[in-house]
């Protein structure tokens, strides 16, 4: 492993990234990046992800400066996965010596410093040039990268970048990355402001849920007479809806107050907030004695719960956003978000597909999952690229925890 020997003379954010990436058990002499999924797997990550529809729009926009300067646009997904590459023939051919392709992961921890990993760890525009590169084979190569986030929840989606030779390092590329970033995420939000075609009235309404990795409800709202629009919740509203959401028949004053409050909370509060949220929805899609939601609910929570069912753990893990609603403390919500966690996590433990477990503990929540970890070295082959990071990883929480 090479020493990191020039730190001092690197600015901080590469010095910080280098010592990351050889406490993952990164190796400077690797030559080429791991490449974690390829076939159907890969066809079916691109088809799911809210970037391919812009992508079209970044080849056209990005892609083809790219091209004309012998250089590679890049899209990865929102754990360093390149999902797309255009580029030069010439350059996309070089690139293959590195492992710079379709499927590779470039999360710093497998691939070393670059532009889209360290754009991803830090959450903003990142450049590399050339020597800043943790492995010795990419040290031909200068990237610029920027993240790509939801227009409406802010989520991250992935990260787009620029790689080249000397010709990229130039200030105007960066500009122009994040020029492009901007336009997808426009169009992206372009997309969703585009009003819907009124169906005739059926009288029902529907309701489709988004509470994954979020901190509060994004409601897409359909009251079933063409009338139709998206509701951010406020916190409490959130918790309200998810407890009447995941109990069909309807809940009592009381049943909802214990499933909501840690302590004893007061019924006129409750009351008031119930009036507020039907004031909101409309007094047709949310009603009382019991209080309940009348219109057909949707959920990504409820896919998840699906998926799994029909034993599709990979299907699921796709879906988990994250755990619902995080920061919630009422009773019934964290009961709701631990089932779910819980039940998803035994599936995956228990795969036996160490792309599932690496998807798992590249996320925030599974990143000191231990026992994850372990289950993943203990299934790796001899040789794998994630053998080593799963090794460090391993070593680094036995340290944290005192073994």
């Amino acid at each position: 492993m090479m020493a990191i020997r020039d730190a001092t003379a690197m600015r901080a954010a590469v010095a910080d990234s280098w010592h990351r990436s050889a406490a993952a058990g990164v190796l400077a002499e690797d030559s080429c990046a791991p490449v974690t999924v390829t076939g159907d797997q890969l066809r079916d990550l691109r088809d799911a992800h809210p970037l391919a529809r812009v992508f079209p729009l970044l080849d056209d926009v990005l892609g083809q400066a790219a091209r004309d300067c012998d250089a590679i646009m890049a899209v990865s997904d929102e754990v360093g996965q390149l999902l797309w590459l255009c580029g030069a023939p010439s350059a996309m051919r070089r690139a293959e010596r590195i492992g710079f392709v379709e499927g590779s992961n470039w999360d710093e921890r497998l691939a070393g410093t670059n532009a889209p990993g360290l754009a991803l760890r830090l959450g903003r525009p990142t450049s590399i040039v050339a020597a800043e590169h943790f492995r010795h084979s990419v040290k031909q190569w200068s990237c610029a990268a920027t993240p790509i986030h939801d227009p409406i929840d802010s989520r991250l989606l992935g990260v787009l970048d620029v790689t080249g030779g000397d010709a990229i390092v130039v200030p105007q590329t960066m500009g122009m990355v994040r020029a492009a970033a901007r336009l997808a995420e426009s169009e992206l939000a372009r997309e969703l402001l585009v009003p819907s075609r009124p169906d005739p009235g059926t009288g029902r309404g529907r309701i489709a849920v988004e509470c994954l990795g979020r901190h509060e409800l994004l409601l897409s709202v359909d009251d079933g007479w063409g009338q139709r629009g998206q509701v951010r919740l406020s916190p409490r509203h959130s918790e309200i809806f998810l407890l009447l959401a995941s109990a069909p028949r309807g809940l009592s004053g009381d049943e909802l107050a214990v499933l909501l409050y840690e302590e004893d909370g007061g019924s006129s509060t409750l009351r008031a907030e119930l009036k507020r949220l039907r004031d909101l929805l409309g007094e047709d899609l949310l009603v009382s004695r019991p209080y309940r939601i009348t219109a057909d609910v949707t959920g990504d929570w409820l896919a998840v719960e699906a998926q799994l069912a029909a034993g599709d753990v990979a299907g699921a893990v796709r879906a988990y956003r994250g755990p619902m609603l995080p920061r919630s403390t009422a009773p019934g919500v964290t009961r709701l978000r631990e089932g779910l966690a819980d039940q998803l996590r035994s599936a995956v433990l228990h795969s036996a597909q160490p792309d599932l477990l690496s998807t798992w503990t590249r996320s925030v929540w599974g990143a000191d999952d231990y026992d994850m970890w372990v289950r993943l070295r203990d299934l790796l082959p001899t040789g794998s690229p994630l053998l080593a990071l799963a090794e460090g990883q391993i070593g680094r929480l036995d340290r944290e925890i005192g073994l």
